[in-house]
């Protein structure tokens, strides 16, 4: 995936987190993120890449991100890959 393409499908994300009244205090509260960080922030592939990295740790907000965005089940994680920092480590 190419990364405007990962920036695309962030966005998407934190559009749907931002409307989502049980999740986004606790991606406030884990992250240590505002509001404010959240619009001035929007355009900073990083933090897309942090938002989508939050999304992926629990199957259950991967499902409903990506079934309210008609999203197949991997683009999160694809997104998340293609965004800075997103690099698999691989040890061997």
């Amino acid at each position: 995936m190419r990364q405007e393409t990962a920036e695309t499908v962030a966005l998407q994300a934190l559009s749907w987190l931002v409307t989502n009244d049980e999740l986004l205090p606790v991606f406030l509260g884990s992250s240590g993120a505002s509001l404010d960080d959240l619009r001035n922030q929007a355009e900073n592939p990083e933090f897309l890449g942090s938002l989508l990295d939050f999304i992926c740790m629990d199957d259950a907000w991967v499902v409903a991100f990506c079934d309210a965005n008609a999203l197949s089940y991997e683009t999160p994680m694809q997104a998340r890959m293609a965004l800075p920092g997103g690099a698999q480590t691989h040890w061997t």
